[in-house]
Parts: structure tokens; sequence; C-alpha cells
């Protein structure tokens, strides 16, 4: 009787009697068993006797032969291999193939990872790109490898220019990553941000996190156009990738907007800005982390659905908007998180560590928050989320639309240094009778230049 504990015996005490038994089956739900429950293999079993299941008919044996081949220490036979591939039509087996071809890390298979190189399968190529990489030094096969920055798949992209094109070193004079220049710290401009942010060095600041104008749907937001809405919103945060430190974040609050009708001849129309601003964040050179949805209890919005509910036509429906977006995106690098987590001291990392009480899904159900003083107001709980998420204690957050300060506030309360700018002078006294920022430095455009000149 074939079962597991059978199988983990043969292995273990006899490893030749796989392969035999292996030999004696004719079912091929009898041989995907027996490859699919072999485990973890001891590192001196000899393993042979799977290349010869890469010429089966059925692909379940010949994908199950293949992992086995690829977790045998000793595992130097290429020439089956490259027969497999020369045949094998079945995407995950070619790619897998391909992928253990490269971790044999042999100089014999240079001419077969080089051919795969211009495969249609961006996998395929990345497998044969890595395999590539892991061996010595070759001039001649870098001239073919370097090319590849240019190709279609962005992935292929990423892994050429970091080993070829990516600069690793300190940007010259530029302060440690986990700091920032302290005359940034606590500050609030008042000013409209392009004016305020040209002063900023590039670098120097570690989260931004901002809830954009609404596009002409606010008293404080008058733009010409949508194009001109979305041009302006790109020159924003085109600068504030600029000044973002290496691999470091942008969190954008936004939501679709009705601008209301003329009067019952016209429609009213409806924008979808996360959507519409995404593009723009891409080319800017940012990466696209998560979207985090944030659920406003229906009793707190405006009410859409009450003309449908009266007559439930076809067509008219029009649900009520109870959600908006946190859409996260990271300065793009090369470089992986931990080498941002490692640029703060250990301490710092322990004290900064979130607590129990964090949210799980990208669902977060917080109320909004209404003002007299501003029309669109961040809730302290939104802030505190993403300022905790997304930042280490001592580190600079920066919001270009800062309204009536709460981003800063928050800051304050879990030891983070804040810059803020905002052009509405009103919104900026208010900043100035809030006791959480009584610390802040306030400037006008122009004592700010001459601030930053010093």
């Amino acid at each position: 009787m074939i079962n597991k504990e059978h199988i983990a015996a043969l292995k273990n005490n006899n490893p030749p009697a796989i392969g035999q038994l292996l030999a004696q089956q004719t079912e091929i739900e009898n041989i995907d068993f027996i490859l699919e429950n072999i485990g973890a293999l001891p590192a001196d079993f000899e393993g042979g006797f799977f290349y010869a299941y890469l010429e089966h008919s059925a692909p379940s044996v010949r994908r199950n032969a293949l992992k086995n081949i690829a977790k045998l220490r000793h595992n130097s036979q290429a020439a089956p291999l490259i027969k497999a591939l020369k045949t094998e039509k079945n995407t995950n087996i070619r790619r897998g193939l391909v992928a253990t071809l490269a971790k044999q890390r042999r100089v014999e298979n240079t001419s077969i990872l080089l051919k795969m190189l211009t495969d249609e399968d961006p996998k395929v190529v990345g497998h044969a790109l890595r395999g590539l990489l892991y061996l010595p030094k070759n001039e001649a096969i870098e001239k073919q490898l370097r090319p590849l920055i240019n190709h279609p798949n962005e992935m292929l992209r990423t892994i050429v220019y970091k080993e070829y094109f990516a600069n690793s070193s300190a940007r010259k004079g530029s302060p440690a990553h986990s700091q920032s220049p302290d005359f940034l710290k606590n500050v609030v401009v008042c000013a409209d941000v392009l004016q305020a942010i040209k002063n900023i060095a590039d670098e120097s600041l570690h989260l931004t996190f901002t809830s954009p104008p609404y596009y002409n749907n606010k008293d404080y937001s008058t733009f010409a156009s949508y194009e001109a809405y979305l041009g302006f919103l790109n020159e924003v945060f085109a600068e504030t990738h600029r000044v973002t430190k290496e691999g470091r974040f942008l969190v954008v609050n936004t939501s679709p907007i009705i601008i209301p009708r003329v009067n019952r001849a016209h429609a009213s129309r409806r924008y979808p800005i996360p959507f519409d601003l995404h593009p723009y964040l891409i080319k800017q050179g940012w990466e696209f982390v998560d979207d985090i949805v944030w659920l406003k209890p229906e009793s707190t919005v405006k009410n859409r659905v009450a003309a449908f509910s009266q007559h439930r036509r076809p067509l008219a429906y029009k649900p009520n908007a109870v959600t908006e977006y946190l859409m996260v995106y990271r300065k793009r690098t090369e470089k992986l998180l931990d080498w941002n987590i490692r640029s703060y001291a250990p301490e710092n990392v322990e004290l900064s560590r979130v607590g129990d009480d964090y949210e799980s899904s990208n669902l977060w159900r917080i109320d909004p928050v209404f003002s007299k003083v501003h029309p669109a107001v961040f809730p302290a709980q939104l802030c505190r989320r993403v300022v905790q998420y997304y930042s280490y204690q001592g580190d600079l957050v920066f919001d270009p639309f800062a309204g009536s300060g709460t981003l800063g506030s928050v800051a304050q309360q879990l030891k983070r240094y804040f810059l803020m700018a905002e052009k509405e002078s009103e919104y900026v006294e208010y900043m100035k009778t809030q006791e959480a920022l009584k610390d802040a430095k306030f400037f006008d455009l122009a004592a700010w230049a001459a601030y930053v000149g010093e």
C-alpha cells in the first residue's frame, strides 16, 4: 500500500527504492502521489531517476518531477533539462526548467540561459537573467544583459537597473537617511505649496500625507478646468517626489467628486480624481503600494439615493458615496524596506513599534470630522494610523495642503516632526491657536525664503 509513511521510510532508509516504486506505477495518480509526498530530500539523496519523468506525457507528472529535481543538493544534470525545454509547451513547467537551470549556477549553462533572454515569457527571461547574474563576471555576458534596461517588462528593467545602473552611494552632503534638516522641523509656511517647496532640498522628508483640494467642489478650490487641476497636482507631487527620501512614502487621500448641475436642463458631473491622478504619480517615479478605503457612516454623507428610492427606475441609481481612498505610494527604489529600517537605531525601531490595536485590513471605518473652520478636516484617527504605519519617531512628515493642521498636531503627539504648507491665512491663524502646535515656527513666503536662505 502506497502512503506517506511508506514513502518517508523509503526516502530515509532506502532512497533507490523510491525510483523502483515509481517505475512500478502505471496510474498517473499514483505517480503524482509519490512525487508530491517525497518532501524534503537528504543532502546525499541520489535522485537521478527523477529526470526520466520530464518526458512523461502527463503535465502533472513532469511538474512534480521537476519540483523534486529542484530540491536535489547535487542537481547538476543540465542535458535532460535542456532537452525537455526544447519541447515543453506548459508555461509553468517551462519557467521551472529555466529556474532549475539557473539555480545550478554552471558556466556550461550560459548559452541556453542567454538564448532564453529572447523568450516571450518575461518570467522565463527573469529566471535566465538571474541565473546569468549568479555566474562569474563576464564582459561578453554583461554586453548582452545591459540592453535589457530597455526591455518592455518593468520587472526585468528593475533587475537590470539595480545590477548595472543604480547608484547606491548616498547623495553628497545629504543628511543620514533617518535624519532631516533641523530648520524644516515643526514649520508652517503660509504660501502656495509650489512656492514653499522649491526651497526644500532633495530627499529631506520621510512621509507625505495629504488630502488635495477637491476640484471645484469646495469654497477653497477653484480651477479653470479639470485638466488644469490635475496639472497642478502633478506639479505638487513631482516636487514632493524630489524632496522625499529614497524608498519613503506618499499617502494621498482623495475620492471621486460631483460637480452639481447648473439647472435641471444639465446633468451633474462626477470626476474620478484618484484614478486620474494615479498615472501622473507613476510617471513621476512613485510606486503604487496599496489602496486603503476609508468607510464613513452612511448617515454622515449626502443622500444621493433618495430620488431613486422613490421610483426605483433602472439607469437612475446613484448610491450614497460613503468611501474615500487613501492611495499609498513609495518613492521607487531598488532597495528593500529593510534597508530603510536599518538606517534607524535599534532602540528607535523598538520605540516606534505599532501597538496591538493596528488595523489589519484595507477597510478603515472612521467617522468624519466636521468643523466651522475648514470644510474638509482630517480626522485625527486617520492621521494617527498613517503616521504610525508609515514613519518612525523622529521622522519629518509633510502636508502640502495642511488645512487646519491636523497632521501637525498628530505628528507632535506621536513624536514626529512636521512641515506644513497652507496658502489660506485664515487656516494658518487657526493653527496658531492650537495647543499642539504652540511650538511651531510660522512663516509667510517672504520670511520663509529669508529663513531658508540664512
